[in-house]
């Protein structure tokens, strides 16, 4: 793969870098470039930097001073255009959102807050620094805006998601997040503000919240609980591993066209009961006295408005990045459930900080 990041990058500003794929980002930062990370997060229910700490501490000396925590909401605009000056980046990563489908069922202000006011207030203040910056820096700096899938809506038996579909999103996230991504086009034709943008699919892997579902069936398998099956299970899904994710952002970052959007997906097409199914059978030999773990499946009433179906077809990334994912779903899996079986503590913790114990959300009153 070529050099993670263009030359003449060393301020990367990350928003939402406290979170799951944020965080596998920062990490990637740290690692495999010099450069100054500034990870600005509100530190929400969600966020978390352990595995950030644990990266700092395993590179030690070397990293000293390398990463530093803006605690920021987007949604104070004073507060994220402070934090920008002091970031004074090259890159910016927009990945802060909220993103649980079920929590914007039952409180929808909070995404409009977030996804759309807070990235509004980034741009105003990216657009700023841009503006101010000396030459050879602007000619150099882009904004890379990460979005999802759900904003092209629910697909039938056949077609995938590519950069032309056109936008139909059905949930209050996906619709907030739909309109953050035509906030960041519109501010690259109206102000020449230089920016890429990103589609994926759901990802999953090591240090996801355990809200989302691969955590939630693992947890839930592992306690012996019953593990709930939105509607038929028929729901598809393209999965994406994290890491694989995280090369492609890296990418689109260096190399993308000014202007231009690159879905990401896995090739990892799955119904949920093939995805609840496949972590049983891992956890099976993993933990005998609760086997089969597939008894535990318990259907439960839909989610309201369950979009029956993603995938995307990522040849434009593959074509003109050359990005190709890196683990099939299988290895993306089994490394998953090894990673949650060996953190149950960690996965405690995060719940127990939250106050989150696992209830069912997003169901509409009187469903």
């Amino acid at each position: 793969m070529p050099s993670l990041l263009r030359q003449g990058i060393n301020r990367v500003l990350v928003t939402g870098g406290a979170g799951f794929i944020g965080g596998a980002l920062v990490r990637r930062l740290l690692l495999d470039t010099r450069a100054t990370i500034f990870n600005l997060d509100k530190l929400g229910y969600a966020s978390d930097l352990t595995s950030i700490e644990l990266t700092l501490a395993e590179l030690g000396a070397a990293a000293a001073g390398r990463h530093q925590l803006l605690k920021v909401d987007l949604v104070n605009a004073e507060a994220t255009a402070a934090a920008v000056r002091q970031a004074n980046p090259d890159l910016v990563f927009h990945l802060a959102a909220e993103s649980h489908v079920d929590r914007s069922i039952d409180g929808p202000g909070v995404f409009i807050d977030s996804n759309v006011t807070g990235t509004f207030n980034l741009l105003q203040a990216v657009r700023t620094h841009w503006e101010q910056l000396p030459q050879e820096r602007q000619e150099g700096f882009r904004l890379h805006h990460i979005s999802t899938d759900e904003v092209f809506g629910s697909l039938g038996t056949s077609g995938r998601f590519s950069e032309s579909t056109p936008y139909d999103p059905r949930s209050p996230y996906s619709a907030s997040k739909a309109a953050s991504d035509h906030l960041v086009r519109a501010w690259h034709h109206t102000y020449g503000l230089p920016v890429v943008l990103t589609n994926c699919s759901n990802n999953y892997g090591p240090w996801q919240f355990p809200e989302k579902l691969i955590p939630v069936v693992i947890l839930k398998a592992v306690a012996g609980e019953p593990i709930p099956l939105y509607g038929d299970g028929a729901n598809v899904r393209d999965w994406l591993y994290v890491e694989d994710h995280v090369d492609a952002l890296l990418l689109a970052a260096s190399q993308g066209k000014l202007g231009r959007s690159y879905c990401v997906g896995g090739h990892g097409e799955r119904t949920n009961k093939d995805v609840l199914d496949a972590i049983c059978n891992a956890l099976d030999p993993r933990l005998p006295e609760g086997a089969p773990h597939n008894r535990l499946i318990t259907p439960v009433a839909d989610r309201p408005g369950h979009d029956r179906r993603y995938a995307i077809d990522p040849t434009r990334i593959s074509s003109e990045l050359g990005w190709q994912p890196g683990h099939n779903f299988e290895e993306g899996l089994a490394a998953t459930v090894r990673w949650y079986l060996e953190h149950h503590s960690w996965c405690g913790s995060a719940l127990a900080q939250c106050g989150y114990g696992g209830a069912r959300m997003g169901l509409l009153s009187g469903v």
